[in-house]
Formats: C-alpha cells, structure tokens, sequence
C-alpha cells in the first residue's frame, strides 16, 4: 500500500505561481511513476503531468511550458511548479502513483485525496 499525501493548493491570482508537493509513504520505489491528475467542476479527471522512475516526463498539452514536474526519490516526494497559471487551471488536483509497464503490479494505482487550486482572474 501506498500513502499519499498533498499539500501547497490555495486561492492565486492569474500568472502567478504556485507549487504543489506530494509526499508518498508505504511501498514506494523508484521505479513508481509518480504524478499529477486534475478534475475540474463537471469535468472528467485528467491527466496534468507525469515523472517516471527513469525520469521521463510527460505533459497535458495545456500545460506544456508553464508546468514542470519533478521528483525527489529520496524524499519519496513529487512536486508540480505551476507558473503562469490561468483561470482555466482551477481544479482538484491529485496526486498518483503507478507502476511502469511491465512490472508485476502494472495497472495498480493510488491516489491522494486532492487539493485545491483555485485560480482568479
């Protein structure tokens, strides 16, 4: 099992910054992607960015250039520096952990509860 825990979503004027950090606990490894999901009001849960365990990353084309996604595998930690944030970014933001293609565990997931980015325009 895998404990995940977010933090750092509030209330932001447009173009400002903000970063999001996930902490996970349990039975995390390197070799996990690690990641960032969000659900807008009345919209589907979408991906936001992803870290793999061979540091790949991969992007939603809407944040490709403003959003960057990074991990600290000592920590057991994911981050997401969001800049030049728009009113469209408002969402729940989620924290998630995989396992890459492959491993035995591929298609288990978790998810942290979410936090709110709220983005004024």
């Amino acid at each position: 099992q895998v404990q995940l825990e977010e933090s750092g979503g509030c209330l932001v004027h447009a173009g400002g910054s903000l970063r999001l950090s996930c902490a996970a606990s349990g039975m995390i490894f390197s070799i996990n992607d690690m990641g960032w999901y969000r659900q807008a009001p009345r919209k589907q849960r979408e991906l936001v960015a992803i870290v793999r365990g061979g540091g790949s990353t991969k992007y939603a084309d809407s944040v490709k250039g403003r959003f960057t996604v990074s991990r600290d595998n000592a920590e057991n930690t994911v981050y997401l520096q969001m800049n030049s944030l728009k009113p469209e970014d408002t969402a729940v933001y989620y924290c998630n952990v995989g396992y890459p293609e492959g491993s035995i565990y591929y298609g288990t997931e978790f998810w942290g509860k979410g936090t709110l980015v709220t983005v004024s325009s």
